[in-house]
């Protein structure tokens, strides 16, 4: 009987090994496929992050060798009473509240029109994505030449006896001019995850509208703009992350300056000045990317919690 008895915990015990032994070994196969990803991680991603992280906190000169002192949480505190990081995040704060409304907006118009069945509407959806096929440096200096005080716009405006402006050398209207070339140019990718959600939204739901007398806008208020809620949620932070980064427009068309005036001077463009157009101020270019970096989690987070709200009522 205790024979028997040491048999079965023998083979349990046995048995149990093996177990353990095969579920190692595809914890180690496992990851070992997913090794290289993770160095990608590691040395690309995680790295420098960790690394900016630990320069914000030292006065850093990168020419002629790299020179670190530590100064604790003063880059931090410089921001405090730098005006031109204050102007920065007031440009940055400005451009994020009107383009990320007005290119969600008018993304699901386009996709909501395209959707509704006009003729013609293959070769519209190729003519309202054209503009985000153009990269991003081409656009800005094509849009310079329109904003040119000869250029197109000030001429047609002219035409219609509207009054012309200075587009670029105006501080008042520079950085408007960034954001309607920028809510033209970003909506349309916009549009296309719009078009392929509405693709979805049951056509029942827009017969039995009509049936009940809702109009167009009723129907689209109702039905279309509830139906896009989570499509609309990941538009808004994906332009929300997007906006926040805005530098290569606003390098373009400043020449790197950020005038006239420190109009369209951005949060980005402040961290390529500081980081590399100052001497011994890469540490104070980490510490500012950092904040910018907690800025846009912060406004992440808060638009999913007030979406999921907006849902739950």
């Amino acid at each position: 009987m205790e024979r028997a008895e040491a048999g079965s915990y023998s083979k349990v015990k046995s048995k149990k090994k093996r177990n353990y032994t095969r579920l190692l070994r595809s914890i180690i196969q496992g990851y070992g496929f997913m090794l290289p990803t993770i160095l990608v991680l590691l040395v690309f991603i995680l790295g420098p992050v960790l690394y900016a992280v630990f320069l914000s906190f030292f006065d850093v000169t990168l020419l002629g060798g790299t020179v670190l002192d530590y100064t604790g949480v003063d880059n931090y505190l410089r921001i405090m009473e730098d005006s031109r990081a204050k102007r920065a995040l007031v440009n940055t704060a400005l451009y994020v509240g009107i383009v990320v409304p007005a290119q969600t907006f008018l993304a699901l118009f386009l996709a909501s029109t395209l959707n509704a069945g006009l003729k013609g509407e293959k070769i519209f959806r190729i003519i309202y994505f054209l503009p985000t096929l153009t990269s991003s440096a081409v656009l800005t200096l094509i849009f310079m030449w329109m904003y040119n005080q000869n250029g197109l716009i000030n001429n047609l405006l002219d035409k219609v006896n509207l009054p012309t402006y200075n587009w670029i050398g105006d501080p008042n209207i520079a950085l408007y001019s960034i954001m309607i070339m920028n809510i033209w140019a970003t909506a349309p990718l916009f549009m296309v995850i719009y078009l392929a959600a509405l693709q979805g939204v049951p056509k029942n739901l827009y017969e039995a509208a009509e049936l009940d007398g809702a109009n167009v806008i009723q129907r689209f208020w109702h039905i279309t703009v509830p139906q896009l809620r989570p499509i609309t949620s990941f538009v808004v932070i994906m332009g929300l992350i997007g906006t926040f980064q805005l530098f290569d427009q606003s390098y373009i068309f400043s020449g790197g300056s950020g005038g006239p005036s420190n109009s369209t001077l951005t949060v980005v463009l402040l961290i390529y000045q500081y980081a590399f157009k100052s001497l011994g101020t890469m540490g104070y270019a980490t510490a500012i990317a950092f904040i910018l970096a907690l800025i846009i989690l912060i406004a992440s987070i808060l638009q999913r919690v007030l979406s999921k709200e907006e849902q739950f009522n």
